[in-house]
């Protein structure tokens, strides 16, 4: 492109006046032009006008077309990031626990977790992420996958009492490092969240820890809520709900066992604002480069503006020899 040519547009105005000053020299003289106003045809007085103007458009014409005008159209292209994240989180009965907030209120574990979770995902953009919820069985919420609105969808779903109760913390560590063992990412890992106790399931959560480890598979483990005592709405023997004062405990020593077996890290968060750094801190140990692609592809538009330039000359030439001839 040539756009220092375009500034030649400034100089059709000035041609403009020039030639309205000058008009054109005279085929015959008079010695008064009384005797010839009465036979002047006024519609023909614009004649030399819009012709004047058709030749200066053309002009105009050609100096774009000679600065060589160009469309533009560009993409971009983001890679994944090469790391493949699952999170597990815990739906067992005692996340229904009151003891955490949210925006200023009261709110149960379920609510909160999503609340952090959901502000997780949008931060990875480039991550392929899955979701697994567990309790005391697990259950794939959502495949790997880059669409994270569709993601946050399902996340919103859940709830407590989705399958039966309990906590199969090995059971989703296996499930979860299933969902990874075949995938070519450069990174995986696995983010599990619970506040209780693994109490039901087939695996224990040190052996699903050891066959992550063989898979080149992180599980990092959160433990979250109140340790001991906390309010759990339950119904009275007349159906009313009220609320509990229940015990609940996280199992701390086997979460950090499973974070060590896998070279991964142990997290405990007793409030929301906890919670909120814990998942940051994960983002930034699990951080890659994202490769950006970008393409542009360009239309030139030069034969555009200089066929319209020619056609301009045609008409103005026609114009001139026809309807609008002179005399010589």
């Amino acid at each position: 492109m040539y756009p220092q040519l375009l500034w030649l547009l400034l100089l059709l105005p000035f041609l403009a006046l020039l030639k309205g000053r000058s008009g054109k020299s005279a085929s015959l003289t008079y010695s008064t032009a009384t005797l010839i106003r009465r036979i002047g045809v006024p519609t023909r007085s614009m004649a030399g006008r819009m012709l004047l103007f058709l030749k200066l458009l053309a002009l105009g014409l050609f100096i774009i077309a000679l600065a060589r005008p160009q469309y533009g159209r560009g993409t971009t292209e983001i890679e994944a990031s090469g790391i493949d994240i699952v999170l597990a989180v815990d739906i067992s009965g005692s996340m229904e626990a009151l003891d955490l907030t949210l925006n200023g209120n009261s709110a149960n574990r379920v609510d909160v977790v999503k609340s952090v979770i959901k502000k997780f995902i949008e931060e990875r953009s480039s991550d392929r992420i899955s979701l697994l919820a567990f309790a005391g069985r697990p259950y794939l919420v959502s495949p790997l996958t880059l669409d994270h609105d569709w993601l946050i969808l399902n996340l919103d779903r859940l709830r407590t009492g989705m399958v039966e109760d309990g906590t199969a913390i090995g059971s989703a560590i296996a499930a979860s490092v299933n969902r990874l063992r075949d995938q070519k990412a450069k990174s995986k890992i696995v983010i599990l969240l619970t506040d209780g106790v693994n109490n039901a399931g087939k695996v224990s959560p040190e052996i699903a820890a050891e066959a992550a480890r063989a898979l080149g598979i992180k599980v990092y483990t959160v433990g979250v809520g109140t340790q001991g005592i906390a309010p759990i709405p339950a119904r009275d023997p007349f159906g009313n709900k009220v609320l509990a004062q229940m015990r609940v405990d996280v199992d701390e020593p086997t979460l950090q066992k499973v974070a060590d077996i896998t070279n991964a890290k142990f997290f405990r968060a007793t409030d929301t604002d906890t919670l909120e750094r814990v998942y940051q801190q994960i983002d930034q140990l699990e951080k890659t480069e994202v490769k950006m692609k970008k393409f542009e592809h360009y239309t030139e538009l030069f034969a555009w503006f200089a066929a319209a330039g020619l056609a301009l000359i045609c008409i103005e030439q026609l114009l001139s020899n026809t309807k609008y001839r002179r005399l010589p």
